[in-house]
């Protein structure tokens, strides 16, 4: 570890040195590059100078227990300097884990009803505008790409790109099967319904990472259905995208024009892609071969809405949140927080 430790400080002082040359960052682009190394590399390092200082304090106040007038002062500062070290020791080491390449990227998410008819569709529509509420908490744009309403007010499915960065870090962990426990508006006898619904996010994928050939492309236009397309009803300007190897097929019609439907469904279909290849690859190292969302099928759950009892409970680290009601609101961050320490976790016990 302590090799690690030395080898970032080195490239963190190689970039201060090359960030304040000019004849390197006159160059086109060194300016940015430089700078998004140098916030990257920032806070490791000073963690790293605070575990050096904390380890010399420590080391000073081992060796002053030889004297027995300065033992009870060196007692008294030992436990508290041990205690910082190993907290700056865990936290190093979760500092260092190696970053998922797709953190950083926007994200697409589509959210469909699976089991439980209109009640499941009228969920989606909650689910929507949960994430929807969130995205408005941190700042994040959110761009719909197809949106499609059930006649209940609720939704048949929808797909939302969410341009923000860092946003697949915060938001993969809500792919799969979401579950709701409620009375429904039209149960007579007071029965609770159980619905679901699947929920798939995907990292935005970039042209130069997926490459895609035309002749593979089946591109079809019909007629758009959603409130995006009422003033161009007689005009077919909603685009339909089969990629004919995979099978993928990606829609949009929120859009008034062709061409604007057409560039975002392409850039569903280039992430979904993205997606399919990245489960691939994490398959073949598991051994195993799992969709992201299942079926869809009731016991298929990652998490639960209870309504009689107010609270949401996330199946995969046994986490209960007894106020349904915020979390429906966009206050999701606590379990998304909750996730991530728990990705972090297991990281570093397989590390």
């Amino acid at each position: 570890m302590l090799e690690k430790l030395l080898e970032i400080e080195r490239r963190f002082e190689a970039v201060e040195a090359d960030y304040s040359n000019p004849a390197i960052v006159s160059k086109p682009g060194e300016m940015q590059r430089l700078g998004k190394q140098r916030s990257e590399l920032e806070p490791i390092v000073a963690a790293i100078r605070e575990y050096h200082r904390v380890r010399t304090e420590l080391s000073d106040a081992e060796e002053m227990l030889s004297d027995p007038e300065m033992k009870e002062m060196a007692l008294a500062e030992i436990e508290p300097l041990r205690a910082r070290s190993a907290e700056l020791e865990d936290r190093l080491r979760l500092m260092m884990l190696p970053r998922d390449p797709l953190d950083e990227k926007p994200v697409i998410i589509e959210i469909r009803p699976a089991a439980g008819g209109d009640e499941a569709a009228l969920f989606a529509n909650e689910l929507f505008r949960m994430y929807t509420r969130y995205a408005e908490r941190r700042r994040w744009k959110v761009d719909i790409v197809e949106h499609e309403e059930s006649g209940i007010g609720g939704l048949d499915r929808v797909i939302f790109n969410i341009q923000a960065e860092g946003a697949f870090s915060q938001l993969k962990h809500e792919s799969g099967v979401h579950r709701v426990q409620r009375v429904p508006a039209t149960e007579s006898q007071g029965r609770i319904h159980t619905s679901t619904v699947t929920v798939a996010v995907l990292p935005e994928a970039e042209d130069v990472e997926v490459d895609i050939d035309a002749k593979d492309l089946e591109i079809s236009t019909f007629r758009s259905s959603s409130a995006g397309g009422q003033h161009m009803q007689k005009n077919e300007t909603a685009i339909r995208i089969v990629h004919r190897p995979t099978g993928l097929v990606s829609t949009c019609q929120d859009e008034r024009s062709q061409q604007q439907n057409k560039l975002k469904a392409m850039a569903v279909l280039k992430s979904k892609i993205l997606q399919m290849e990245r489960d691939r690859a994490d398959a073949e190292r598991a051994g195993i071969r799992k969709g992201q969302i299942g079926s869809g099928d009731r016991s298929e759950k990652i998490r639960t809405y209870n309504f009689p009892e107010s609270r949401v409970t996330d199946h995969r680290i046994k986490v209960t949140i007894h106020n349904l009601s915020g979390f429906l609101e966009g206050d999701v961050q606590p379990m998304i927080d909750a996730l991530i320490q728990e990705e972090q976790a297991r990281r570093l016990a397989e590390e």
